[in-house]
């Protein structure tokens, strides 16, 4: 079993800052890779308290304004505008930092990428759904229209 600091929120696993036990191969074929995760020291425990202080600052200041932001993300779809050919394929995919964009644009407010979950690739035009977590209590559903433009 390895030891690791998250340094990412990993779904089902934990949040940033937190230190956790997983499998080998779990850690070095997937986290350390994609830097979800530092290899624990004890020098690191210091690294620990900065990234949760990093985390905090980023996270909503309380449970009722997370909420306010679920209810105003759920209650109106979020049009999403890509390229796409004649078709309704479009050129590449929708990532989570589209999506956080098309809701800062749709003037829904202010979310980090790294709180959108997708369901899948969203590789062609037409409606979507995707999760939001918001606040360690709060997870908002978001509709998206994704449509061809530019």
């Amino acid at each position: 079993m390895a030891k690791l600091i998250l340094t990412h929120e990993v779904t089902g696993l934990g949040a940033a800052g937190d230190v956790v036990e997983v499998k080998d191969g779990y850690a070095r074929n997937y986290l350390l890779p994609r830097n979800f995760a530092l290899t624990w020291s004890k020098g690191g425990e210091k690294q620990v308290e900065s990234i949760k202080a990093a985390r905090a600052a980023r996270e909503h200041a309380s449970l009722e304004d997370a909420q306010k932001q679920a209810a105003a993300l759920s209650a109106k779809p979020v049009k999403l505008v890509v390229k796409a050919g004649e078709t309704g394929r479009l050129f590449g995919t929708v990532k989570q930092a589209d999506v956080a964009d098309a809701v800062e644009a749709a003037g829904l407010g202010k979310i980090d990428k790294r709180k959108v979950e997708l369901p899948a690739h969203i590789k062609s035009v037409g409606s979507y759904q995707a999760n939001v977590r918001l606040h360690a209590d709060v997870a908002a559903v978001i509709e998206l229209d994704v449509v061809a433009g530019k």
